[in-house]
Protein backbone atom coordinates (compact mmCIF):
# COMPACT_ATOMS: atom_id res chain seq x y z
CA UNK A 1 0.00 0.00 0.00
CA UNK A 2 1.39 3.39 -0.93
CA UNK A 3 1.98 5.77 1.92
CA UNK A 4 0.61 9.31 1.50
CA UNK A 5 2.35 11.36 -1.15
CA UNK A 6 4.33 8.62 -2.87
CA UNK A 7 2.36 9.37 -6.01
CA UNK A 8 3.91 12.80 -6.02
CA UNK A 9 7.22 11.16 -6.89
CA UNK A 10 5.99 8.50 -9.30
CA UNK A 11 2.89 9.63 -11.17
CA UNK A 12 0.49 12.59 -11.26
CA UNK A 13 -2.47 11.05 -9.41
CA UNK A 14 -4.73 13.93 -8.31
CA UNK A 15 -6.64 12.08 -5.59
CA UNK A 16 -3.52 10.98 -3.73
CA UNK A 17 -1.90 14.37 -4.17
CA UNK A 18 -4.92 16.02 -2.58
CA UNK A 19 -4.45 13.70 0.37
CA UNK A 20 -0.83 14.80 0.55
CA UNK A 21 -1.96 18.39 0.76
CA UNK A 22 -4.27 17.58 3.67
CA UNK A 23 -1.18 17.14 5.83
CA UNK A 24 -0.22 20.74 5.14
CA UNK A 25 -3.57 22.53 5.33
CA UNK A 26 -4.60 24.07 8.64
CA UNK A 27 -1.57 22.62 10.44
CA UNK A 28 -1.54 23.57 14.11
CA UNK A 29 1.78 25.19 15.12
CA UNK A 30 3.41 24.08 18.35
CA UNK A 31 4.85 26.60 20.79
CA UNK A 32 8.49 26.07 21.74
CA UNK A 33 7.59 26.56 25.41
CA UNK A 34 5.69 23.25 25.45
CA UNK A 35 7.50 20.08 26.50
CA UNK A 36 5.05 17.47 25.13
CA UNK A 37 2.95 17.55 21.97
CA UNK A 38 0.07 15.09 22.21
CA UNK A 39 -0.89 13.71 18.81
CA UNK A 40 -3.40 11.02 19.74
CA UNK A 41 -4.91 10.90 23.23
CA UNK A 42 -7.12 7.89 22.58
CA UNK A 43 -7.06 6.87 26.25
CA UNK A 44 -9.05 9.98 27.17
CA UNK A 45 -11.91 9.08 24.85
CA UNK A 46 -14.82 6.73 25.45
CA UNK A 47 -15.03 3.36 23.67
CA UNK A 48 -17.34 3.69 20.70
CA UNK A 49 -16.91 7.46 20.48
CA UNK A 50 -16.04 9.27 17.28
CA UNK A 51 -12.46 10.34 16.72
CA UNK A 52 -11.82 14.05 17.40
CA UNK A 53 -11.66 16.40 14.36
CA UNK A 54 -7.85 16.60 14.14
CA UNK A 55 -7.88 13.02 12.87
CA UNK A 56 -9.15 12.58 9.31
CA UNK A 57 -9.67 9.52 7.10
CA UNK A 58 -6.95 8.72 4.58
CA UNK A 59 -8.23 6.84 1.55
CA UNK A 60 -6.70 6.04 -1.82
CA UNK A 61 -7.84 6.08 -5.42
CA UNK A 62 -8.98 2.72 -6.84
CA UNK A 63 -9.08 1.10 -3.39
CA UNK A 64 -12.72 0.53 -2.45
CA UNK A 65 -12.22 -1.65 0.63
CA UNK A 66 -11.15 0.41 3.62
CA UNK A 67 -9.63 -0.58 6.94
CA UNK A 68 -12.03 -0.20 9.86
CA UNK A 69 -10.88 2.03 12.73
CA UNK A 70 -12.79 2.39 16.00
CA UNK A 71 -12.22 3.25 19.64
CA UNK A 72 -12.44 0.21 21.91
CA UNK A 73 -11.54 -0.80 25.45
CA UNK A 74 -8.46 -3.02 25.66
CA UNK A 75 -6.75 -3.90 28.94
CA UNK A 76 -9.04 -1.38 30.70
CA UNK A 77 -7.90 1.51 28.49
CA UNK A 78 -9.41 3.11 25.40
CA UNK A 79 -7.29 2.48 22.30
CA UNK A 80 -7.73 2.68 18.55
CA UNK A 81 -8.48 -0.69 16.96
CA UNK A 82 -7.80 -1.39 13.26
CA UNK A 83 -9.19 -4.28 11.22
CA UNK A 84 -8.06 -4.86 7.64
CA UNK A 85 -9.59 -7.46 5.33
CA UNK A 86 -7.82 -7.18 1.96
CA UNK A 87 -8.27 -3.45 2.46
CA UNK A 88 -6.33 -0.23 2.92
CA UNK A 89 -6.94 3.18 4.45
CA UNK A 90 -5.48 5.18 7.28
CA UNK A 91 -5.96 8.13 9.58
CA UNK A 92 -3.97 11.35 9.47
CA UNK A 93 -3.36 14.19 11.90
CA UNK A 94 -1.85 17.39 10.52
CA UNK A 95 0.36 19.41 12.82
CA UNK A 96 3.46 21.60 12.52
CA UNK A 97 6.36 20.57 14.77
CA UNK A 98 10.03 21.53 14.83
CA UNK A 99 11.91 18.20 15.12
CA UNK A 100 14.83 19.95 16.80
CA UNK A 101 12.59 21.09 19.66
CA UNK A 102 10.57 17.85 19.84
CA UNK A 103 12.77 15.06 18.47
CA UNK A 104 11.18 12.11 20.27
CA UNK A 105 7.99 10.31 19.29
CA UNK A 106 6.45 7.75 21.67
CA UNK A 107 3.54 5.39 21.07
CA UNK A 108 2.08 2.02 22.07
CA UNK A 109 0.88 -0.64 19.66
CA UNK A 110 -0.15 -4.26 19.47
CA UNK A 111 -0.77 -6.59 16.51
CA UNK A 112 -2.59 -9.90 16.36
CA UNK A 113 -0.24 -11.44 13.79
CA UNK A 114 2.10 -10.59 10.92
CA UNK A 115 1.44 -11.27 7.24
CA UNK A 116 3.23 -14.24 5.63
CA UNK A 117 3.20 -12.58 2.20
CA UNK A 118 4.46 -9.19 3.40
CA UNK A 119 7.77 -8.07 1.92
CA UNK A 120 9.29 -4.63 2.46
CA UNK A 121 11.19 -4.89 -0.83
CA UNK A 122 8.21 -5.50 -3.12
CA UNK A 123 5.15 -3.45 -4.09
CA UNK A 124 2.97 -6.55 -3.95
CA UNK A 125 4.24 -7.19 -0.41
CA UNK A 126 3.96 -3.62 0.86
CA UNK A 127 1.43 -4.37 3.62
CA UNK A 128 1.98 -4.11 7.38
CA UNK A 129 -0.17 -4.99 10.37
CA UNK A 130 0.73 -1.60 11.87
CA UNK A 131 2.66 1.48 10.87
CA UNK A 132 3.06 5.05 12.03
CA UNK A 133 4.62 7.59 9.74
CA UNK A 134 5.85 11.14 10.03
CA UNK A 135 5.89 13.56 7.07
CA UNK A 136 8.24 16.50 6.52
CA UNK A 137 7.87 19.82 4.73
CA UNK A 138 9.18 20.46 1.23
CA UNK A 139 12.34 22.58 0.93
CA UNK A 140 13.25 23.57 -2.66
CA UNK A 141 16.85 24.21 -1.64
CA UNK A 142 17.32 20.52 -0.87
CA UNK A 143 16.36 19.16 -4.29
CA UNK A 144 17.73 19.46 -7.81
CA UNK A 145 16.01 21.12 -10.76
CA UNK A 146 14.30 17.92 -11.91
CA UNK A 147 12.89 17.23 -8.44
CA UNK A 148 11.70 20.83 -8.14
CA UNK A 149 9.79 20.37 -11.36
CA UNK A 150 8.08 17.25 -9.94
CA UNK A 151 7.08 19.06 -6.76
CA UNK A 152 5.83 22.02 -8.78
CA UNK A 153 3.74 19.70 -10.94
CA UNK A 154 2.28 18.15 -7.81
CA UNK A 155 1.50 21.60 -6.44
CA UNK A 156 -0.29 22.60 -9.65
CA UNK A 157 -2.42 19.44 -9.53
CA UNK A 158 -3.34 19.50 -5.83
CA UNK A 159 -3.01 23.18 -4.92
CA UNK A 160 -0.44 22.36 -2.24
CA UNK A 161 3.13 21.08 -2.27
CA UNK A 162 3.39 17.50 -0.95
CA UNK A 163 5.80 16.57 1.85
CA UNK A 164 9.45 16.27 1.02
CA UNK A 165 10.09 13.05 2.94
CA UNK A 166 8.40 10.40 5.07
CA UNK A 167 9.64 8.19 7.90
CA UNK A 168 7.61 4.96 8.07
CA UNK A 169 7.85 3.20 11.42
CA UNK A 170 6.59 -0.29 10.67
CA UNK A 171 5.84 -3.54 12.40
CA UNK A 172 7.54 -5.55 9.67
CA UNK A 173 6.54 -9.05 8.66
CA UNK A 174 9.97 -10.59 8.06
CA UNK A 175 12.57 -7.79 7.83
CA UNK A 176 15.41 -7.57 10.31
CA UNK A 177 14.59 -5.30 13.28
CA UNK A 178 16.29 -1.95 12.88
CA UNK A 179 16.23 -2.11 9.08
CA UNK A 180 16.25 1.23 7.22
CA UNK A 181 15.13 0.70 3.61
CA UNK A 182 13.49 2.79 0.88
CA UNK A 183 9.83 2.16 0.20
CA UNK A 184 9.09 -0.06 -2.75
CA UNK A 185 7.42 3.01 -4.27
CA UNK A 186 9.85 5.88 -3.60
CA UNK A 187 13.18 6.52 -1.93
CA UNK A 188 11.67 9.62 -0.33
CA UNK A 189 9.82 7.32 2.03
CA UNK A 190 12.07 5.29 4.32
CA UNK A 191 10.79 2.16 6.03
CA UNK A 192 12.14 1.62 9.54
CA UNK A 193 11.48 -1.82 11.06
CA UNK A 194 10.82 -0.99 14.70
CA UNK A 195 9.32 -4.44 15.33
CA UNK A 196 9.42 -7.48 13.10
CA UNK A 197 7.99 -10.97 13.08
CA UNK A 198 5.66 -12.81 15.43
CA UNK A 199 7.68 -12.92 18.65
CA UNK A 200 5.89 -9.98 20.31
CA UNK A 201 2.48 -10.28 18.68
CA UNK A 202 -0.53 -10.30 20.95
CA UNK A 203 0.95 -7.95 23.54
CA UNK A 204 1.40 -4.25 23.96
CA UNK A 205 4.78 -2.78 23.02
CA UNK A 206 5.85 0.78 23.84
CA UNK A 207 8.11 2.49 21.31
CA UNK A 208 10.22 5.64 21.50
CA UNK A 209 12.12 6.96 18.49
CA UNK A 210 14.33 9.97 17.91
CA UNK A 211 12.75 11.36 14.74
CA UNK A 212 15.50 13.95 14.32
CA UNK A 213 18.25 11.29 14.41
CA UNK A 214 16.27 8.85 12.27
CA UNK A 215 15.76 11.49 9.58
CA UNK A 216 19.49 12.32 9.47
CA UNK A 217 20.34 8.62 9.22
CA UNK A 218 17.72 8.00 6.56
CA UNK A 219 18.35 11.03 4.35
CA UNK A 220 21.79 12.29 5.37
CA UNK A 221 20.74 15.88 6.08
CA UNK A 222 18.91 18.11 8.54
CA UNK A 223 15.16 17.50 8.69
CA UNK A 224 12.63 20.10 7.66
CA UNK A 225 9.55 20.80 9.79
CA UNK A 226 7.20 17.94 10.60
CA UNK A 227 3.87 18.45 8.82
CA UNK A 228 1.83 15.47 9.95
CA UNK A 229 1.50 12.07 11.57
CA UNK A 230 -0.52 9.16 10.19
CA UNK A 231 -1.21 5.56 11.07
CA UNK A 232 -2.32 2.69 8.88
CA UNK A 233 -3.04 -1.03 8.91
CA UNK A 234 -3.34 -2.43 5.37
CA UNK A 235 -3.55 -5.73 3.50
CA UNK A 236 -4.66 -4.73 0.00
CA UNK A 237 -1.51 -5.87 -1.80
CA UNK A 238 -1.14 -9.28 -0.16
CA UNK A 239 -4.88 -10.02 0.07
CA UNK A 240 -4.48 -11.05 3.70
CA UNK A 241 -5.99 -9.83 6.97
CA UNK A 242 -4.60 -7.83 9.86
CA UNK A 243 -5.72 -6.59 13.24
CA UNK A 244 -3.90 -4.00 15.31
CA UNK A 245 -4.38 -1.64 18.23
CA UNK A 246 -2.81 1.79 18.69
CA UNK A 247 -2.32 3.56 22.01
CA UNK A 248 -1.54 7.21 22.73
CA UNK A 249 1.00 9.01 20.52
CA UNK A 250 3.03 12.05 21.53
CA UNK A 251 6.20 14.01 20.79
CA UNK A 252 8.51 15.19 23.56
CA UNK A 253 11.51 17.42 24.03
CA UNK A 254 13.36 14.78 26.07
Amino acid sequence: MRTPCTAAYSSPVPTVLRLCAMLLLLAVPVQASETVVRIGEFSKLAPGASLPPPWEPLTFKNIDKHTRYRLVSNDNRTVLAAQSRQSASGLIRKISIDPKNFPHITWRWKVAHVNPKGDVNRKDGDDYPARIYVTFAYDPDQVDILERAKFEAARLVSGETPPMAILNYIWANHASPGLFAPSAYTDRSIMIAVQSGPDRTGRWVTEKRNVYADYKKAFGREPTAITGVALMTDTDNTGETAEAWYGDIFFSAE
